[in-house]
């Protein structure tokens, strides 16, 4: 895992460590979770934040929750601030059917310049991949993207 990726995590990702893990689904995405933090913490890739983040996870009710998920966040390296460039790309994101906090959390990534914007949330995931050609940063599942992001680096070494 040489290459150094920017990583931008929404709020479902960052949530999932502390969703039920009895689901199949969930456990997995949480391993992929947990090991792309372990990355970024190891400082072998850079996790981003965002003041958007701040945000979203500010109305989290359960506040043994939030401190987690915040102690998470503690380890990113690049953050990004709510801009003018932000909130006008966002409003463009919103036109293509995307909600307020998704639309600022990819304007966020883009804004960063991320190598990927990971998120577990299946309807963002295919508004994205319709809208592809209008978005500026790769969107993923982290199962999946680990999965490739992996695969290509062990191609490399053969």
């Amino acid at each position: 895992m040489s290459q150094n990726y920017r990583i931008y995590l929404d709020a479902c990702c960052l949530n999932r460590p502390f969703d039920d893990h009895t689901q199949p689904r969930i456990a997995l995405e949480t391993q992929a979770i947990l090991t792309i933090l372990r990355q970024c913490q190891s400082g072998q890739w850079k996790l981003i934040t965002s003041t958007a983040l701040d945000v979203e996870l500010d109305q989290t009710p359960d506040l043994e929750r939030l401190k987690n998920v915040k102690a998470i966040l503690m380890s990113a390296k690049i953050k990004v601030i709510s801009s003018q460039f932000i909130e006008e790309r966002s409003v463009e994101l919103q036109k293509l059917g995307f909600s307020g906090y998704d639309a600022t959390h990819i304007a966020s990534a883009e804004r960063s310049r991320a190598d990927i914007f990971l998120s577990t949330d299946d309807r963002l995931l295919r508004k994205a991949q319709r809208n592809m050609q209008a978005i500026n940063v790769a969107v993923d599942n982290p199962v999946q993207w680990l999965m490739k992001s992996t695969q290509v680096e062990d191609d490399d070494n053969d």
